[in-house]
């Protein structure tokens, strides 16, 4: 990670863009949508910019005293002599500063943004490819219709009162995905707002039978991200606490949530973290503190029966939680070019049989 993704407070803050070109002026502009007060510097500038409100332009050369009062900078000009003074002087105050098209020379970058306000998604390649930045904002566009943002701002209008009433933090975050994922989310994107905000105050009354403590498994397959099931993904964003094991990609593993307890259970030779048996003992235990627990195994985990195992174990343990199975399913064979497969398992601890060369031929 080359930059940290923040979203930054500008509302009546002073900026400074030095450049009065198209460029500055889109700087400009996305400045003055979040709330900023906007000083324009440049020996010529943008007639359109000269009479927008909010926007303080000064037609000189860029000098030092034009970052007095400021809180961050961007320079937009076409001269790099220019750009690096404004960065060097800017960082010399410790003024955030952004210089387009150069990310050698900046100090925060500028994204890529989806607004579907109060809901922003942003995105950035650390100013490597500005291009495929846009690309991601474009297809994101088809898959947050822009009435998440009526959505966002019925969550935001009874977060005070759902926090008043679900004191757990757990249990709070878990109400939240229940509402926003079913029934009540549905009536708000349909413009059914009087129904959502019925529905919601039934579900802070009957706040004692949030559902709890769950267990998911998820297979890893064979550690390609892309294989992953669309469920998968879903329940990896939904768990408290992710289980994996030795097989389990890191990326894979990274795509869980971050703020996720992480547990391994890892096998290697000679060198079992946790037998089996303790693994869904833990699981178990977990749940009935009534938390989401994500169970990653690496390849398919119905694989030999496990699923039926752990289901079994599950019963055994009379958890009050609910198991649920998001696998990837297992490619099929081409049946005009495979009739059987044989599989041996063997095992050696000084690695030596002299039955297996026979087998290999």
């Amino acid at each position: 990670m080359d930059f940290l993704p923040v979203f930054h407070n500008v509302k009546g803050k002073l900026c400074l863009v030095v450049g009065g070109g198209e460029v500055a002026k889109r700087k400009a502009g996305v400045l003055l949508e979040a709330g900023a007060k906007v000083r324009v510097v440049a020996p010529e500038i943008e007639p359109e910019l000269v009479n927008r409100e909010g926007v303080e332009c000064i037609v000189a050369a860029f000098a030092t005293e034009h970052l007095d009062d400021v809180t961050l900078a961007i320079a937009a000009t076409n001269e790099r002599s220019v750009n690096k003074q404004v960065s060097e002087l800017a960082q010399a105050r410790n003024i955030a500063v952004n210089v387009v098209d150069d990310p050698e020379l900046c100090t925060f970058i500028m994204p890529a943004i989806l607004d579907r306000s109060p809901l922003m998604v942003a995105f950035s390649s650390g100013g490597a490819s500005p291009v495929l930045t846009r690309m991601m904002r474009g297809k994101l566009e088809t898959l947050i219709p822009q009435n998440y943002s009526r959505l966002a701002a019925f969550a935001e209008r009874f977060r005070s009162l759902v926090k008043q009433h679900v004191t757990n933090p757990v249990k709070r975050r878990i109400f939240w995905e229940n509402a926003l994922e079913g029934v009540v989310a549905e009536k708000v994107l349909a413009g059914d707002e009087a129904s959502a905000e019925a529905m919601l105050q039934q579900m802070l009354a009957d706040e004692d039978n949030i559902q709890r403590g769950e267990v998911y498994l998820v297979g890893a397959g064979p550690g390609d991200p892309d294989l992953l099931t669309f469920r998968a993904l879903r329940l990896m964003q939904k768990a408290d606490v992710v289980v994996y094991d030795n097989l389990v990609s890191k990326p894979i593993v990274e795509m869980t949530r971050r703020d996720a307890q992480r547990i391994y259970v890892g096998k290697k030779r000679d060198n079992h973290t946790l037998p089996q048996e303790e693994i869904n003992v833990l699981l178990v235990r977990l749940a009935k503190q009534g938390k989401r627990v994500l169970r990653l195994k690496g390849g398919d985990p119905s694989f030999l029966g496990e699923v039926v195992r752990r289901s079994k174990r599950w019963q055994q343990k009379e958890s009050p939680s609910k198991l649920y199975r998001a696998l990837r399913q297992r490619p099929a064979l081409h049946r005009t070019r495979v009739f059987r497969l044989p599989i041996a398992i063997m095992h050696s601890r000084a690695y030596s049989s002299p039955g297996i060369s026979k087998m290999a031929r």
